[in-house]
C-alpha cells in the first residue's frame, strides 16, 4: 500500500517491526515539483514504543492484518497470562513481555479484554478503560485532619499501588482508570 493510502489505526510493518498508526501529518511542498511527505506517529505492537516515520506519498508500506479477539482472563501459567477467546474458545498464552504494564489490570470475571492477533499469534493485549480492584493495604483514615481533599497510597489485589482518597479503607473495591493508572471512584 502507498504511504498516501495509510489511515489512522492501520497496522503496518516497517523494517521487520509491526506498528499501529496513531497520527498522520501531511506536508505539501511550497516549490513546484516538490514531493508531498507524510509523517507517521507509530506505536509498536507489542510494547507500545513510539516511532516517527517520514515517507513520500508514493513510498510502499506493507499492511498487516491485525485481529482483535474479545477474550476473558482464565488463569496464570507460571508468569504467563492465559486468555480464552469469547467466541471460539481458543486459548491465548501471553507472556509478561506482551502484557507489559497492563499486568496490574488483569482480573478474572471482567469483560472488555481484547487479544491482538497477527497470523494466529497473540502480539498484544488491550485492557478495558477501567477495572474494579480491591484495596489490600492502606493507612487508616486520619479523623478531623482537614477539609481538603488529600490522598494516600493504597496497594491493590493485583500488586499495583495507586493514590486513593483518605476515606478509602482496606478490603474496599475501587475503580481504577487503566489509561492513567489513577483512582476513578468506589465500586
Amino acid at each position: 500500500m502507498k504511504a498516501s493510502d495509510v489511515k489512522k489505526a492501520n497496522v503496518i510493518e516497517h523494517e521487520g517491526t509491526v506498528y499501529q498508526v496513531r497520527d498522520i501529518e501531511r506536508s505539501s511542498p511550497t516549490a513546484r515539483g516538490g514531493n508531498v511527505t507524510f509523517r507517521f506517529t507509530l506505536y509498536s505492537i507489542p510494547g507500545g514504543r513510539k516511532f516517527d516515520l517520514s515517507l513520500r506519498a508514493d513510498d510502499d508500506l506493507k499492511e498487516v492484518d491485525l485481529a482483535r479477539r474479545p477474550a476473558n482472563f482464565s488463569y496464570m501459567d507460571g508468569d504467563a497470562f492465559v486468555f480464552m477467546d469469547n467466541e471460539d474458545y481458543t486459548q491465548y498464552t501471553l507472556g509478561p513481555e506482551v502484557v507489559g504494564d497492563n499486568a496490574g489490570y488483569i482480573v478474572e470475571g471482567v469483560e472488555g479484554y481484547y487479544v491482538q492477533v497477527i497470523d494466529d499469534a497473540p502480539v498484544g493485549l488491550q485492557v478495558p478503560t477501567s477495572v474494579t480492584l480491591t484495596v489490600v493495604d492502606t493507612a487508616p483514615e486520619l479523623k478531623g485532619a482537614s477539609a481538603t481533599k488529600r490522598t494516600k497510597p493504597a496497594k491493590l489485589n493485583t500488586g499495583i499501588e495507586i493514590q486513593v482518597p483518605e476515606y478509602i479503607t482496606n478490603d474496599e473495591k475501587v475503580w481504577v482508570n487503566t489509561l492513567t493508572g489513577e483512582f476513578a471512584g468506589r465500586a
